[in-house]
């Protein structure tokens, strides 16, 4: 049996082009006269860190890294392979860092805590921090398709998996939201959970018509009794205090 963990790479450019702009709405991204510097840890087909590096109104320096080169894009960013969570960078080297669904493949709870470390050191103090993890809790599991995988123990994941047919190791690890906050102070941020603005986001970007617009007016109270078990769990990360665990 195989324990390999892999990357899971979309390569669907578009989709990549969406998800970056909502990653810019969600960070209240505005033009600056001066450039400022941006990082995104497992950029996969390289879809976002082009829309930054590229974007027409946002001066953005973009560097990617990933433990695999699968770029289907390179242009205006700079790339370097690197292994494990450990960053090739100094401290409080950017003003945004990208950590899209990135951390539930990094290994267990100690790589997943050194993720978000390096993070905060290459962090500048003014500096935020894109952070999208899938929930454990999520109906259907996105990696394989398979519905309430994540909801097993870790013992019993691989077993469903190879029963169903679709691979031999399960090699992800999702986080429930308080699993997710507890590691975020730990490390020494503080938060905002933006899981029903990102979904408001994303219906208005992606299906602007018909059920989502009837969505988007859903009351936010009502959103928030679903927001433990909305299929991924986003969050504006900084190191402010103001922001701490407001949710």
């Amino acid at each position: 049996m195989t324990t390999g963990r892999q990357g899971h790479v979309s390569p669907d450019l578009a989709s990549r082009r969406l998800k970056g702009l909502k990653i810019e709405r969600l960070l209240g991204l505005v033009p600056d006269s001066t450039p400022r510097d941006l990082l995104e840890i497992g950029c996969g087909s390289g879809g976002i860190s082009h829309y930054f590096a590229t974007h027409a109104q946002l001066k953005f320096n973009v560097e990617a890294v990933d433990v695999t080169d699968s770029r289907k894009v390179g242009d205006g960013y700079r790339f370097q392979q690197v292994a494990g969570t450990g960053l090739p960078f100094g401290d409080r080297s950017f003003d945004v860092v990208l950590s899209n669904h990135v951390i539930e493949h990094v290994g267990e709870c100690a790589e997943q805590l050194d993720h978000l470390r390096e993070i905060h050191r290459v962090l500048r103090d003014e500096g935020a921090c894109y952070l999208a993890v899938p929930n454990r809790w999520m109906l259907v599991e996105p990696h394989y398709k398979l519905a309430f995988l994540s909801w097993l123990t870790p013992a019993l994941r691989s077993p469903y998996l190879r029963m169903a047919g679709k691979g031999d190791f399960y090699d992800c690890v999702p986080l429930a939201m308080s699993e997710v906050e507890r590691m975020l102070r730990e490390v020494g941020f503080t938060y905002r959970n933006v899981c029903v603005d990102a979904l408001r986001e994303t219906l208005s970007i992606e299906q602007p018509k018909g059920a989502a617009r009837f969505l988007r007016h859903v009351p936010g109270s009502l959103w928030s009794m679903v927001r433990p078990v909305i299929p991924t769990l986003i969050y504006v990360v900084t190191k402010a205090p103001a922001f701490r665990r407001h949710t």
